[in-house]
């Protein structure tokens, strides 16, 4: 497995190019992967610059760079505060997020991510945390699997789903994700199978890795980390994480609730920068995984 196979970097010249990197600055990937984003920005850094790169999958660890300008950070981004204070950082030039789950993770068919196969339906994308999408499956509450989906997954018809799975569950254990398949399969449109299967996948694999909360720590733990200044470049995939992006970047807060002064103006630490960009015709042929992504930009206010 090397860099270039594990992970195609969705949106590459655009995330680097709106980070605007300073030779000699402090950057951090928290999305490490394959090393595509990190090694751009290594590119463009000089001697005194550095790039600290976060990823809690030990698979990522076979792409880092023999760079003495790069620190390997194995911890889930939502740690990113506590990281930024243990290397002894005042503030960080920028940080660049390219969320969800890489190419790599779609494509190992014993980790569980994908329909196309059929594997132990697992799900972690850090396998040192116990709970998998087969514990879910086994342990969860109707209306708890109910919620998931519908929260996560944005299905209408989440209620008869979870019914199903409970209903399945007390003959046999769904333990893989073809069990999985067999059981939803007949709650979905065959006009929208492979849509509607990957919104379920997706809300188990939510669920499994915490992604909501982790990201609203790194949002907010990148907020107080940004220098005066420096850029937050996010690239998101689904509504539900970008609605959150959204929210930070234009009020500070992942919930959206907006602080004002005394004259009405809304009280942000961030300022969006531009336009919402997607990629290309071109990229979104050659790397289907792009074709939902859009990358958000903000810069931490002078004060």
């Amino acid at each position: 497995m090397t860099a270039g196979t594990y992970h195609l970097p969705v949106l590459l010249k655009e995330s680097i190019e709106s980070l605007d990197i300073k030779p000699n600055g402090i950057y951090i990937d928290v999305t490490f992967g394959g090393g595509g984003h990190s090694k751009e920005i290594l590119s463009r850094l000089g001697e005194d610059g550095h790039l600290y790169g976060f990823d809690q999958d030990q698979d990522a660890e076979v792409n880092i760079p023999k760079d003495k300008r790069f620190t390997f950070v194995r911890s889930n981004f939502r740690y990113l505060k506590q990281w930024v204070r243990y290397y002894g950082e005042q503030g960080v030039d920028g940080i660049i997020a390219d969320l969800g789950v890489s190419s790599h993770h779609f494509d190992d068919e014993t980790r569980g991510f994908s329909f196309r196969y059929n594997s132990p339906i697992d799900m972690r994308i850090n396998r040192r945390a116990s709970l998998t999408a087969a514990d879910i499956l086994a342990n969860y509450g109707e209306e708890e699997i109910a919620h998931l989906l519908y929260v996560y997954g944005e299905l209408k018809n989440s209620r008869r789903i979870a019914a199903a799975i409970v209903k399945v569950r007390k003959v046999k254990a769904i333990k893989t994700t073809g069990d999985l398949i067999s059981v939803v399969e007949p709650f979905l449109m065959k006009d929208r199978l492979k849509k509607d299967m990957a919104k379920i996948f997706q809300a188990f694999r939510i669920e499994v890795n915490h992604e909501m909360d982790s990201l609203k720590d790194m949002l907010n733990g990148a907020v107080e980390c940004l220098k005066e200044g420096a850029i937050l470049s996010v690239i998101t995939y689904h509504s539900i994480e970008d609605r959150i992006v959204k929210n930070v970047m234009r009020t500070g807060s992942d919930s959206g609730d907006e602080q004002k002064d005394i004259f009405g103006n809304t009280l942000s630490p961030l300022r969006p920068i531009g336009r919402v960009i997607t990629p290309s015709a071109t990229e979104q042929m050659l790397n289907p995984r792009s074709r939902s992504a859009k990358l958000r930009t903000a810069q931490k206010i002078f004060r």
